[in-house]
C-alpha cells in the first residue's frame, strides 16, 4: 500500500468535513444574536418544515443516531424552544413540538439564507448560482450511494 494514501491531503472526505466545518462557523455569528446552534438551527428547519415529529424521524432527516439528537433537543427544551411529549398511542415515542419561541426562531431566521449568501465570497457565491443545481444533484446522489453502504 501506497504511504500517500495515507496524507491528510489526499482524503477526499477531509475537503467536506473542512468545507462543512467552515461554513459552520459563518453561520455561527447569525445563530448566536438567535441563542442557537448549529445542530439546534437544523433541527428548527426540520420542525419548520413540520411540527410535531417523533425524535426518530427528526434524527433520520438529519442522518443522525437518536442518541445524538436527544441532548439536542434537551437543550432545546430548557430553552422553551421545543417541548417533548409521550406519544398517546406509543407510550415509547416522544414527539417534538416547537413552542411559540420556535416558532417567532422563525421569522428571526428568514434572513440567514441571504446573510450568509452575501457573507461568504464572491467567487464562491458566483460557484453556487452557476452550478448550484448541479452541486445538489451530485451531493444528493453521493447522500444516496453512501446511505445504501451502511
Amino acid at each position: 500500500m501506497n504511504d500517500d494514501a495515507l496524507l491528510l491531503d489526499n482524503q477526499f472526505c477531509f475537503r467536506f468535513y473542512t468545507v462543512s466545518r467552515l461554513i459552520t462557523k459563518h453561520y455561527q455569528p447569525f445563530l448566536s444574536k438567535l441563542g442557537i446552534t448549529y445542530p439546534q438551527y437544523l433541527v428548527l428547519m426540520v420542525l419548520w418544515e413540520q411540527d410535531n415529529q417523533p425524535v426518530n424521524d427528526i434524527a433520520k432527516r438529519l442522518y443522525l443516531e437518536t442518541n445524538t439528537v436527544t441532548p439536542i433537543l434537551q437543550r432545546m427544551e430548557k430553552q422553551k424552544i421545543v417541548v417533548r411529549k409521550r406519544d398517546k398511542e406509543d407510550q415509547r415515542k416522544v414527539i417534538i413540538s416547537l413552542t411559540a419561541h420556535g416558532i417567532e426562531l422563525k421569522e428571526q431566521a428568514r434572513t440567514i439564507p441571504t446573510a450568509m449568501a452575501n457573507k461568504v465570497s464572491t467567487g464562491i457565491n458566483q460557484f453556487f448560482i452557476d452550478n448550484n443545481a448541479e452541486a445538489k444533484r451530485v451531493l444528493d446522489q453521493m447522500i444516496d450511494e453512501l446511505k445504501e453502504t451502511i
